[in-house]
């Protein structure tokens, strides 16, 4: 038993058995010695409903894996580059591969009895969206085990008309205008450059602030659910209660009745052998007044 193989195991379950799975694993561990497994192992969470349909998808459709990871990688190639061409083309298949996979998915989950609604549907869109926008998303997606749904960064901003390819000048016109131009040229540059730091910086300032906002919701979600299983082992355990107090008082009621039921044997046995003893001592008297009067006699 090793710790990947169980948690792939877990993940590809059906929710409703991920946790008695669990269990069973770390008791498994445990009983083979190996409290660090059984540890690691009573930490894994139990995906969501959008985070399973999410894995389902991996595990039932890996060659649809590298298309959308491929997908991703050009978005954000071509966000970096600021290429308007490439952004608008890659955002069409972006758009067209998201509803096909997401349709896909639910199509998945119906056929292993767990139907989802609009708002798991739109759960695991997010997660697509959040795919191609982020590299550690990706991957953690294509892990197929996702606890949770991934919530989309600031994504890809829409590529404004200006980003079309610009027109070049005429030759007739950049002579006209060649001594203006050639004089403000190092300003341009410099302005143009500082504009493209700006802008770096103002997207990593972004993706950063995403990330975070990400993982404390991340956070959030987690010590939810660990608050719900916490809250269904308090009220299993308390019907458990329940049940064992009921069986004490059942107990107790049945030794009451064995024990009357002793006391009344005892006394059953008292009395009988009282009489056997009365009956005794009066055979024994018969016999001696028999045995005088035969005596008598001769």
């Amino acid at each position: 038993m090793d710790y990947d193989s169980v948690v792939d195991e877990l993940y590809a379950l059906r929710p409703e058995d991920f946790t008695a799975a669990r269990a069973s694993a770390v008791a498994a561990a445990r009983t083979a010695g190996d409290r660090e497994l059984a540890q690691r192992i009573g930490t894994v969470r139990k995906p969501s409903l959008a985070a399973w349909v999410s894995n389902l998808l991996v595990r039932s459709r890996p060659d649809e894996v590298e298309p959308l990871l491929r997908l991703g990688e050009g978005l954000r190639q071509a966000h970096q580059d600021l290429d308007g061409t490439q952004l608008r083309e890659l955002s069409r298949q972006q758009h067209a591969l998201i509803r096909a996979l997401s349709a896909e998915a639910r199509r998945l989950a119906a056929d292993a009895g767990h139907p989802v609604g609009e708002a798991v549907q739109r759960e695991v869109e997010n997660t697509l969206h959040a795919v191609l926008a982020d590299p550690e998303a990706a991957q953690a997606w294509a892990s197929a085990r996702l606890a949770k749904p991934l919530s989309a960064t600031v994504g890809f901003p829409a590529v404004a008309q200006s980003a079309a390819p610009k027109s070049t000048v005429g030759p007739n016109a950049g002579t006209r205008r060649r001594g203006s131009a050639e004089a403000s040229s190092g300003q341009d540059r410099e302005a143009d450059e500082q504009r493209q730091r700006r802008l770096a910086q103002a997207r990593r300032d972004a993706e950063a602030a995403e990330r975070e906002l990400r993982t404390l919701k991340d956070e959030a979600a987690v010590a939810g659910q660990d608050a719900d299983e916490a809250k269904q082992e308090v009220d299993r355990l308390q019907r458990r209660v329940g049940e064992l107090t009921e069986e004490l008082e059942s107990a107790r009621g049945e030794h009451e009745q064995a024990r009357f039921a002793e006391r009344t044997a005892r006394e059953r046995a008292r009395t009988a052998d009282r009489r056997v003893r009365e009956a005794d001592r009066r055979a024994a008297k018969t016999a001696a007044q028999l045995e005088r009067l035969t005596s008598a006699d001769t």
